[in-house]
């Protein structure tokens, strides 16, 4: 992939989508052993913390998007890092952000899909009023593991007749294959690691 220039609103320059990654990447911590044994835990945390970062990964989300869809109507978040990043990336395109909550934190119809964790059950819910039939909608998140959680919001904005256009995550976990579970809906990821 060629880098292209980005600007980086929060470092006040031009920089290479490689550099934007880079900085991105810098900001990621490592925990070996968290939260068990053989666990390697990226934190996400220091992104927020670091305007240069933050502002990293919203670049390189909209400049992919730019890239990759024409149109866009609505950006959907899941509960609850996907409304950290969605909702700035929405408003660079000038288009609404919709929430996709765990069961019972939305007011008002709402719709809901159950979906298999590796310790039990668990919902995702959005409001029936929040997409229109035939809308194009991102879905956001910061990690992609197995996929559960990504694969039921996929499932629930099919339900609700939506045009799913990508998931768009900060961080893929490769091994785990999750991106496998979402298909035939594509995943892009900011960062990859094993």
């Amino acid at each position: 992939m060629t880098s292209r220039a980005v600007t980086c609103a929060s470092v006040g320059n031009r920089m290479s989508e490689d550099d934007l990654r880079a900085v991105l990447r810098a900001s990621v911590r490592e925990f070996p052993d968290f939260p068990s044994p053989g666990i390697c835990f990226r934190d996400i945390t220091p992104v927020l913390k670091d305007p240069a970062a933050f502002s990293a990964a919203i670049d390189l989300f909209e400049s992919f998007l730019r890239k990759t869809f024409p149109k866009i109507d609505l950006i959907a978040g899941l509960d609850s890092r996907g409304f950290l990043f969605g909702p700035a990336l929405a408003q660079r395109f000038g288009i609404g952000f919709v929430l996709i909550r765990k069961k019972g934190k939305l007011p008002g119809p709402t719709e809901s899909v159950s979906y298999s964790l590796e310790y039990g059950k668990a919902e995702l819910e959005i409001q029936t009023d929040a997409v229109d039939p035939g809308q194009k909608v991102v879905i956001i998140d910061d990690l992609l593991a197995t996929g559960g959680t990504m694969a039921a919001a996929c499932e629930l904005l099919t339900k609700r007749n939506a045009d799913i256009l990508i998931s768009l995550v900060l961080i893929e976990l490769t091994e785990l294959k999750g991106a496998e579970k979402l298909r035939p809906h594509p995943v892009h990821a900011l960062l990859q690691y094993d």
